[in-house]
């Protein structure tokens, strides 16, 4: 239950740059809107992803004023705009598959300015299935270089978690299925291992080598589409070289 991970950089990267645009609170609003909506209710306790997105918030510096206005726009107590999920697939530079997770409260306007963004960008907005069989929905929980791996690992196992994996920076990550991923986040947590990032992603199952003028253009790509109100999340299964990730970040 041990390994090496190539995919915390790339997460921290989006991170940053969704922090330095000013979009992360209208991204962490309409994913507490939605999980209060089709999640199970508005009460955290017994609805697992709400209490996940509301701590996501709380680590943003939320205010639990603002938290509470989204959960009762989700639950209908409060009017607002009606969101809901649509997933995109399509292709980047050297045929880098790239799989999107938007909300949105008019499909029609998401979709064009995805479009858009491929296209400007040297990519192209695939059909519904076209990349999606290359991605699985994987819970993460990421935590801090030094931290204790041991005591990681041993509470993972009792939680469940499907793997255990370091990253060259040292930061580690419990990976689990989607399905059990809040179970293994309440564990963790009752053990006093709080991560610095827990969430569900798209993980794909083979990787794409990129550098060069390719990379360039990927990054714009990614950029391009991350900017966008109504992505909530781009994943891909390009692989970076090191060098060019710590530049991006």
């Amino acid at each position: 239950m041990a390994g090496h991970s190539k995919w915390a950089n790339i997460k921290h990267r989006k991170g940053v740059q969704d922090a330095r645009r000013g979009k992360i609170f209208t991204k962490l609003i309409r994913e507490i809107t939605i999980a209060a909506r089709a999640g199970g209710g508005g009460d955290p306790k017994l609805n697992p992803r709400l209490r996940t997105a509301i701590d996501k918030a709380l680590d943003a510096n939320m205010t639990r004023d603002t938290i509470e206005r989204a959960i009762q726009r989700g639950t209908g107590a409060l009017e607002g705009a009606h969101y809901e999920e649509v997933h995109y697939e399509g292709y980047g530079p050297a045929g880098v598959a790239i799989l999107l997770e938007c909300t949105t409260d008019n499909r029609t306007r998401t979709v064009g300015e995805v479009r858009h963004a491929f296209s400007k960008h040297g990519g192209n907005l695939g059909q519904d299935g076209s990349v999606a069989f290359l991605f699985n929905k994987t819970g993460v929980l990421r935590y801090p270089p030094g931290a204790s791996e041991d005591k990681i690992v041993e509470a993972a196992l009792e939680a469940g978690a499907d793997d255990v994996v370091s990253d060259r920076d040292g930061s580690i990550e419990v990976l689990t299925s989607a399905a059990a991923f809040h179970a293994v986040v309440d564990t963790m947590g009752r053990r006093g291992l709080k991560p610095d990032l827990a969430e569900t992603q798209q993980r794909a199952s083979t990787t794409v080598s990129v550098s060069g003028d390719d990379a360039e253009k990927l990054f714009k790509l990614f950029e391009a589409l991350e900017d966008l109100d109504d992505v909530q999340n781009v994943f891909s299964n390009a692989d970076f070289p090191e060098e060019l990730l710590k530049q991006a970040s």
